[in-house]
């Protein structure tokens, strides 16, 4: 199985054209190495074997993230796979196998996933833009007997 990235799949392997420490922000080949077991774990279909498919999707979005050091990239890979649980969670449910109650609980379990994986896209816009929030005020209302500052207003205290 060869994947996007690495060029090869197992840990050590020779690394393909496109170097798999660049794309996830690493000079650490220790990094890369339990980076693509994790992504492996995660890949995994019912039947025990690797979905390549998979594996590849998880690397493009990884990549796609564009991370810049280890700890972006733990999170790019966090998405990722909380990304290919789910859908494969939630094709299981589609399925319909198991009976009401199994598919219900497939169906939740794809949900609390793709929570997380919202939770996790604004974990790293917040990494990559700061905690900062702008407020926008698009309506102001000033009745006739009030008054009101428009513009910057600096407090200064003595």
């Amino acid at each position: 199985m060869r994947c996007r990235i690495h060029g090869g799949l197992s840990p050590g392997a020779p690394r393909g054209e496109k170097n798999g420490n660049l794309a996830l922000g690493t000079t650490s080949s220790d990094f890369v190495n339990a980076t693509l077991v994790q992504i492996q774990n995660a890949s995994r279909m019912p039947s025990g074997g690797i979905s390549e498919t998979s594996v590849n999707a998880v690397l493009a979005l990884i990549e796609a993230a564009e991370p810049k050091n280890e700890i972006k990239a733990a999170l790019a890979i966090q998405m990722a796979c909380t990304h290919a649980v789910a859908m494969a969670v939630l094709s299981r449910a589609g399925g319909a196998y198991g009976g009401d109650r199994h598919v219900a609980l497939l169906a939740a379990a794809g949900a609390r996933l793709l929570r997380a994986f919202a939770a996790q896209v604004e974990a790293m816009r917040r990494l990559r833009n700061g905690g900062t929030q702008v407020i926008r005020v698009e309506r102001i209302e000033v009745s006739d007997t009030a008054q009101a500052i428009i513009g910057n207003v600096n407090l200064q205290r003595q």
